[in-house]
């Protein structure tokens, strides 16, 4: 096997050799230094005779040095000098052993002449060591061989890292850590999948029927919906290799390196057969040429290329199983997705109801739920989540209810989990004035009153004037049934929905604000999309614009517009005209409903937020009987 597993050498332990180094040369340093500092006074055989019969000699010593043919001799001692601070310094030199005689006759004679104030000496006939020149020898000669070798290292270090530079970046794993039970409501991908784990785990009898696997699995899907999890419970069923690289990390600066990159990913995943290579983001690779989408780039198409030859090219990757995953499959090349490479693509779409019951269970297993929760309420609750987003908001839920120090997660938890990960954290310590407050509550009672009143509007699950994020209050809306597509009425009230708040500031106050912002903003896009996508207007069943691009400071630069100047004002026209007609609309709707608005504008700006059966019951009764009961006194709206 040959996988790139690139462990960095610890700095540690290239700082304590350093160090190490540092010390060795110091200590070295100080030894020489001191050795020159205190070096031997220049004394000969015959001065040392004659000092000894001056009476300058206090200690003499012999040491034997040499072996039997040289016989050589140290002599070394302490002399009598008088411009030094000691007094005496010593001495040292080498003497062949037939001169001693006439050393130990001097100090024999002196020490007769003197019986006082004898010369001491000290004669050691073994080898005498000394440690300091031994220490002193190695630093000289360790020194420089570490820093050679030091050097040596370096070059090669450098050396490996310029080879590495070229190799792939997969992660190898061969855990079995995500299975098909961690992957919930996808059950139609899981079952496009079975096929490949049982041709990794029994490529035989495929080959046997000469049927072939499809070389390559394209997951294609909002972010969030699974593309990632469903490729490692693939991986984590079939019981093989797993190589997981990012679409980015082919791309360098310099061109070829990505492409040498590929090949080196194959070739370890040969090794390594029957595996499974999964790329996320390979729009980040797989761009389509010539197209002018994301700049022309050498490096990146040399790379696709490499990869195109690769994955069906003139050798065959026999057990290889290649998969991706992309939420843009509009931008990648043709070739990539043609048969004999990408041959199978599958949808992962935004769960449903059903579904997102179902991966609730899978997130709720690590989670201390109340029992009184009921998990298909939840996912009533959270239309257009996907499975990234629950995850995150039972997380969420689960930091809650540990923040107030409860035991277990309650629906409250999760419900402001849900306003949490839509809308934001609520600002409660944000102060309205009277007037703003009333402004707002009435806002948001319009919404709820069009979606009460206008058939075919999505009902309204809650409503609050306590603001999240930019918004200063909101009305949480629902459909009756989730569906999969919206006709031309549903659109229409939606539209008279959003501008049900501005319809309601227009008739109490004779004013407006700027809180119907994000309201147009909502009601503008479903408008020019019937006009313009969906051939709901009078202009006829006619596709003028598509979706191709991204919004950027509110309009599609990458839209495609096949439509003249002059459609472009029928257009403009007939989206006013529909978003005239739903404000003449929502205006009679409250109009008509006056008191009902005045209601539920009154309890929310008491109470701040108003759930589904509080609306209900304003609508029934014309009262909250639980608020009324515990303020008998508070009947009316304050008037400012």
């Amino acid at each position: 096997m040959n996988v790139q597993k690139n462990p960095k050498r610890s700095p540690f332990r290239s700082d304590l050799l350093v160090i190490f180094i540092i010390l060795l040369a110091a200590v070295g340093f100080f030894f020489l230094l001191s050795n020159m500092q205190k070096g031997p006074y220049p004394l000969t055989e015959s001065e040392l005779l004659v000092a000894i019969e001056e009476d300058k000699i206090s200690y003499i010593e012999i040491e034997f040095l040499g072996g039997d043919n040289q016989n050589i001799y140290k002599v070394s001692g302490q002399f009598t000098v008088s411009n030094t601070p000691e007094g005496y310094k010593g001495f040292t030199f080498n003497i062949h052993g037939d001169r001693l005689e006439l050393i130990y006759e001097a100090v024999h004679n002196y020490n007769i002449a003197n019986p006082t104030t004898p010369i001491e000496l000290q004669v050691n006939e073994h080898v005498s060591i000394d440690i300091w020149s031994i220490i002193s020898t190695i630093l000289m000669i360790a020194i420089p061989v570490v820093m050679v070798f030091i050097l040596f290292r370096s070059m090669t270090s450098q050396n490996n890292r310029a080879q590495d530079f070229t190799k792939n970046r997969a992660k190898l794993s061969r855990s079995k850590t995500v299975k098909f039970d961690d992957v919930a409501g996808a059950d139609e991908e899981k079952a496009e999948m079975v096929e490949l784990i049982d041709f990794l785990k029994n490529p035989r009898k495929y080959a046997e029927m000469g049927a072939r696997i499809p070389k390559g699995v394209l997951l294609v899907g909002s972010p969030g919906t699974g593309k990632t999890l469903l490729a490692k419970a693939v991986a984590g069923e079939a019981d093989v290799p797993f190589f997981s690289i990012s679409g980015s990390d082919f791309v360098e600066l310099y061109v070829g390196v990505g492409a040498s990159r590929v090949r080196d990913l194959f070739r370890a995943a040969k090794e390594n057969a029957p595996c499974i290579i999964f790329i996320d983001e390979i729009d980040a690779v797989g761009r389509q040429r010539g197209a002018g989408l994301g700049g022309g780039n050498d490096e990146r198409e040399q790379t696709l290329n490499q990869l195109l030859v690769e994955m069906d090219g003139f050798s065959a990757n026999l057990g290889i199983i290649i998969m991706a995953a992309t939420n843009r499959p509009d931008v990648l090349d043709p070739a990539l997705l043609r048969p004999g490479r990408f041959d199978r693509q599958i949808t992962m779409q935004v769960p449903d109801q059903k579904s997102r019951e179902a991966i609730l269970k899978v997130h709720a297993r690590t989670k201390k739920l109340d029992p009184s929760i009921k998990l298909s309420d939840v996912a009533i609750r959270i239309p257009g989540f996907t499975g990234a987003d629950i995850e995150n908001l039972l997380n969420e839920a689960a930091l809650l209810a540990a923040r107030e120090n409860r035991t277990v997660i309650t629906m409250q938890d999760i419900d402001e989990a849900a306003d949490r990960v839509t809308m934001g954290p609520a600002k409660k310590s944000r102060k309205y004035t009277p007037k703003e407050k009333e402004m707002i509550a009435y806002h948001e009672a319009g919404h709820a009153v069009i979606g009460v009143k206008v058939r075919h509007a999505t009902i309204v699950q809650k409503v609050t004037i306590i603001p999240r994020g930019q918004a200063g209050g909101y009305a949480l809306h629902m459909p009756a049934e989730e569906k999969f597509t919206q006709s031309k009425t549903e659109l229409l009230a939606a539209i008279t929905s959003a501008l049900g708040g501005r319809v309601a500031e227009e008739i109490m106050f004779d004013d407006v604000s700027t809180g119907a912002y994000g309201d147009f903003q909502q009601a503008t896009r479903i408008a020019r999309a019937m006009v313009t996508e969906y051939g709901m207007s009078a202009l006829g069943p006619i596709q003028y614009e598509s979706q191709q691009g991204s919004v950027f400071l509110g309009r599609d630069y990458l839209k495609d517009k096949n439509f003249s100047d002059a459609v472009a004002l029928e257009i403009d026209k007939e989206v006013r005209r529909i978003i005239t007609d739903c404000y003449e609309e929502a205006k009679r709707v409250i109009l008509e409903n006056k008191d009902l608005l005045d209601n539920i504008a009154k309890y929310l700006i008491r109470v701040e937020t108003l759930t589904r059966n509080d609306i209900d019951e304003i609508v029934a009764t014309g009262k909250l009987a639980w608020w009324d009961n515990q303020n008998p006194e508070s009947t009316e709206v304050a008037n400012w």
